[in-house]
């Protein structure tokens, strides 16, 4: 290459160029900086300036990640924000303006407005948990795969291919959202499979201990011993994806009550050895073994002339007696059901600090942590009627279980058969705008073995009385709620602060229709209950959508009530120590309202949302009103949200199609669980086959549907 010749002109264009660059750059600099300075001015509708303020903590962090598993750790409380300035700071005008020594009159403008109500928060802080969660969610065969081996450390399990491709045609929402099955089965992987097909197998063989076993063989239910209702409807269920199965024995509970409490101590064992068995080998067979041995022998109905091998599984009948006593041994050592923590410092685990509202459902339904406050306070705790229990890890499935118990959930059946008991009817729901603005619930005594001077202790007993006013004003009963403070004309936020002498005989009758149907469950009969209550007509279950608000409590177990609840346009409050199958895809305070199971949150949960009382001074000096002081501003739009948001959710996650997909995972799982070989079967691919389900370019469309 010859050297470059600058002659004149090109040094003179080259002179201009760089000329031209510096005035531009210098001035895109200088108007750069200058609009940064105004932009930093500018409020954003909802915000405040964030140069002068801060958000209250309460406001969603949009980049919150929130684990899908349930998290035991109770919820951050949130830190008191003083109230923001009544008006923002002007800037100076520049310098150049006219006249700059004259006062600068007041610009308006707009003054940021919180409620600073704890629920208000609560609500906030689960709509921050449930973006995120939105955000994990898998798309595709590949990336279903490669989470469920990095979560479980393992292979998925022989038909998974099929279980995914079952899942995308029913339009499953989150293919992820199994982690209730694994926690499950997880401890079973410490035990031999060979053990397990042993209990599996002859569960049922003494009617006493309430078991049923359903046997599958060649892909077809071939017999159920010791049936009932559930064991039908769960051969319905089954028969949906029995085509994928193996050979399998599954034994269920036929009682409402859970049945197994494995000591801490001896779980922790057997989770460290299901860690140890984590393994993924290369290369696997993605189908079941065959022939398996220690399956029941079908072919002998005789169980006399049966002489295979039986190994005891210890059940031991506690009817009447404290579960605590029970319970507490399936706690850690460091937990208030094993330590003396006083009451107070365990609320602080699971309540948020004003009034108490539950801000960690997971905890609040934890006997480990709120078994020692309620142990007197609901009837299964206190006095069941039922307890058939065993302290050894046995493989028997059930629809609900508390939190200490190792029984293996499934969705219960009540859920899928059809019963207008249960069901949802939209033809006879009403818009929030027509339905009456008070709660509503019906029910028998359940719930434990009632006597003259016990009754008083059970749960739905309790939440009767609560709500019944003639009872509390004879009583003088006074409760806690949260009152708005009166901060002066100039205030900002809306703050609140306790009131302890709330009397809510008034509201109960105002805003209440809560009481029982007929007695049960009484030693030695119920007649004790004619000087106590006064006993109101049976309603349908649709007929009580035509409340805004549904409460529902236990009975002698779960309540069948509760997916009616969320797909109605009502909103639903829950108290519950009962843990089922679906609680990983439902929200606190995103899809229902959580209630304390002592209901000492109840009225403060519904002044907030009905309302109460006049502001302020309005009627400091009435004195008809014993509540005169307290007043709370009505927040119908916040209820009418949740209960949208419940029913739109419910209708996605909580259908009979999502039922038989949970199904399907679970005794695919649980197959591969009492396989011999199971260290090497399974799926090992990478998914890719699946790429053009996935993209919609084989003939059953996106998933089977059409696309998203």
């Amino acid at each position: 290459m010859g050297p470059i010749e600058l002659n004149k002109r090109r040094i003179i264009l080259l002179l201009a160029s760089i000329l031209a660059f510096y005035i531009v750059f210098h001035g895109l600099s200088s108007s750069s900086g200058d609009f940064r300075d105004v932009a930093s001015q500018i409020p954003i509708p909802g915000h405040l300036n964030p140069t002068e303020h801060k958000l209250p903590p309460s406001a969603p962090d949009p980049d919150a990640i929130w684990d899908l598993e349930l998290d035991p750790s109770p919820a951050p409380t949130p830190t008191p924000v003083p109230a923001p300035e009544s008006e923002l700071e002007l800037e100076p005008e520049p310098e150049n303006a006219i006249d700059t020594e004259k006062p600068i009159p007041p610009t308006s403008q707009p003054v940021e407005h919180f409620d600073l109500h704890p629920i208000a928060q609560l609500m906030q802080e689960a709509d921050a948990e449930w973006r995120a969660y939105e955000t994990q969610i898998s798309t595709t065969f590949r990336q279903t795969v490669e989470k469920y081996r990095s979560k479980y450390g393992r292979h998925p399990p022989p038909g998974f291919k099929d279980w995914y491709k079952f899942a995308r045609k029913r339009n499953v929402f989150n293919i992820d959202d199994f982690q209730q099955i694994m926690d499950d089965l997880r401890p079973f992987w410490a035990l031999n499979a060979s053990e397990i097909r042993i209990r599996a197998a002859h569960m049922w063989e003494n009617p006493d201990f309430g078991v049923s076993v359903i046997h599958i063989r060649n892909h077809k239910v071939v017999r159920v011993d010791n049936p009932s209702w559930r064991s039908e409807t769960m051969e319905k269920v089954i028969e949906k994806c029995i085509k994928f199965l193996p050979d399998m024995d599954i034994p269920m509970n036929r009682l409402d009550q859970p049945r197994l409490i494995v000591p801490w101590e001896d779980m922790q064992e057997l989770l460290r050895k299901e860690y140890q068995t984590r393994i993924m080998a290369p290369e696997v067979t993605d189908s079941f073994t065959k022939n398996q041995p220690e399956l029941l022998d079908i072919n002998i109905e005789d169980k006399e002339l049966d002489h295979s091998t039986r190994l005891s599984d210890d059940w031991f009948f506690a009817p009447g007696q404290q579960y605590m006593n029970l319970a507490a041994k399936g706690c850690p050592p460091e937990s208030p059901a094993r330590s003396n923590m006083t009451v107070a410092d365990t609320d602080m685990l699971y309540k948020e600090p004003t009034l108490g509202f539950v801000k960690n459902f997971n905890l609040s339904t934890d006997l480990c942590t709120v078994g020692p406050t309620i142990q007197d306070l609901h009837g299964m705790l206190y006095s069941a009627s039922s307890i058939i229990a065993s302290q050894k890890l046995v493989p028997i499935f059930g629809e609900c279980k508390v939190s200490v118990n190792n029984d293996i959930l499934f969705p219960a059946n009540m859920y899928y058969q059809h019963d207008e008991r249960y069901d949802y009817d939209d033809e006879e729901d009403v818009d929030w705008r027509d339905k009456q603005d008070n709660t509503i619930w019906r029910g028998v005594t359940s719930g434990g073995v009632q006597l003259e001077d016990n009754w008083d202790r059970m749960h739905r007993q309790r939440l009767v009385q609560l709500f019944n006013g003639t009872h509390l004003s004879e009583t003088g009963k006074e409760v806690k709620v949260l009152t708005e403070k009166d901060d002066g004309p100039g205030k900002v936020n809306t703050t609140y602060e306790l009131y302890g002498r709330f009397q809510p005989s008034q509201f109960a009758d105002r805003h209440s229709d809560i009481g029982f149907t007929e007695p049960m469950s009484c030693l030695p009969n119920c007649s004790f209950y004619d000087s106590v209550f006064s006993w109101k007509p049976q309603v349908s279950l649709t007929s009580q959508f035509k409340s805004r608000y549904l409460i529902d409590v236990d009975g002698h177990s779960f309540s069948g009530r509760w997916h009616a609840f969320l797909q109605s346009k009502s909103l639903g409050l829950k108290a519950t120590i009962f843990r089922e199958w679906h609680d990983s895809r439902l929200l606190a305070w995103r899809h229902f309202v959580p209630v304390d199971n002592r209901y000492d949150d109840i009225y403060g949960l519904l002044t907030y949302f009905i309302g109460y009382g006049k502001p302020y001074k309005q009627h400091v000096d009435e004195g008809g009103d014993s509540n005169s002081r307290v007043f709370v501003a009505r927040h119908d739009r916040e209820a009418q949200k949740l209960a949208r948001q419940g029913r739109e959710w419910a209708n996605k996650v909580l259908r009979r199609e999502d039922i038989e997909v949970y199904m399907f995972r679970l005794l695919l799982e649980y197959g591969r669980l009492i396989d011999d070989n199971r260290d090497f079967i399974g799926y090992s691919g990478d998914g890719s086959e699946l790429d053009k389900f996935d993209a919609g370019e084989d003939d059953e469309g996106r998933w089977g549907f059409g696309g998203w």
